[in-house]
């Protein structure tokens, strides 16, 4: 998680130096939220290096939220499903930005469901249903966590002003976006567990809208409905005892965010 920080902190910089010397910079917001998950079937490709290579159809997965992690250790800030943004505004009317945006999703695997397992395991071909269970076959799950970092290109339009009609009060607001996924993904095979290293594994595609509420000329509330596809490409999934396993799935998702910001103006 602390190199993902970093990656966003050294882009941030980047496009505050490159918006500064353009005088593209019209000032500036930042957010921080909490997200819940729901995500459509997968098809999982497991290329294992002991020789395993097999695929689980359809498979089904959750989200895992950890709200009360919100009230019962609220120092943790980053337990729960997290959200956080830096916005650069475009032009003075501040209707148009772009955006770095980092989404801290947990994919979990549902274990106890029945799929369709194709492939080879163990030297032998297969070809037919089989139990999710880590002890006896497998779990997987992105949860510390699937961590979507993008580029968002924004846009508001003001829906209602204050009575001095000096700033907003409401605004409806939509993104567009694209970027990479810096996992941390748990497998276990067979009862051999292994959280994995963060590891640049896929990118992700994402559009997203909702409005902002401001409750004061700077603070304000964010409420949006995002929505989008996901790529793992080379997800590790290395064990204890057997090194060098990937993982590739892709699945669509919908995600519901709310979050407080903060606006700077220059």
């Amino acid at each position: 998680m602390k190199k993902s920080i970093l990656v966003l902190l050294f882009s941030f910089n980047c496009l505050f130096i490159f918006a500064q010397k353009g005088k593209l910079l019209k000032g500036m917001y930042m957010q921080w939220g909490y997200n819940k998950e729901w995500y459509t079937n997968s098809t999982i490709r497991f290329k294992l290096s002991n020789g395993d290579n097999f695929t689980l159809h359809n498979a089904k997965a959750h989200d895992k939220p950890d709200f009360d992690a919100i009230y019962k250790n609220p120092i943790e800030i980053s337990i729960p499903q997290y959200n956080y943004r830096l916005g650069f505004y475009l032009n003075e009317s501040h209707t148009k930005a772009i955006e770095l945006n980092f989404d801290h999703i947990k994919y979990v695997v549902t274990d106890g469901q029945t799929v369709r397992v194709t492939g080879r395991i163990n030297g032998q071909k297969v070809d037919g249903d089989s139990t999710l269970d880590p002890d006896r076959f497998l779990h997987l799950e992105h949860t510390d966590g699937g961590n979507l970092l993008h580029i968002n290109y924004v846009q508001q339009k003001t829906l209602m002003m204050n009575k001095a009609k000096t700033r907003p009060l409401i605004n409806l607001i939509w993104k567009a976006g694209a970027g990479i996924n810096i996992p941390r993904t748990d497998f276990t095979y067979r009862g051999d567990r292994y959280n994995n290293d963060f590891h640049v594994a896929g990118y992700n595609l994402g559009v997203e809208a909702g409005a902002r509420l401001y409750i004061s000329k700077r603070f304000f509330i964010e409420g949006t409905g995002k929505t989008g596809y996901v790529r793992y490409i080379n997800a590790l999934a290395n064990t204890n005892t057997d090194k060098g396993n990937r993982v590739r799935h892709g699945f669509g998702y919908f995600e519901f965010i709310g979050l407080f910001g903060y606006d700077f103006k220059f």
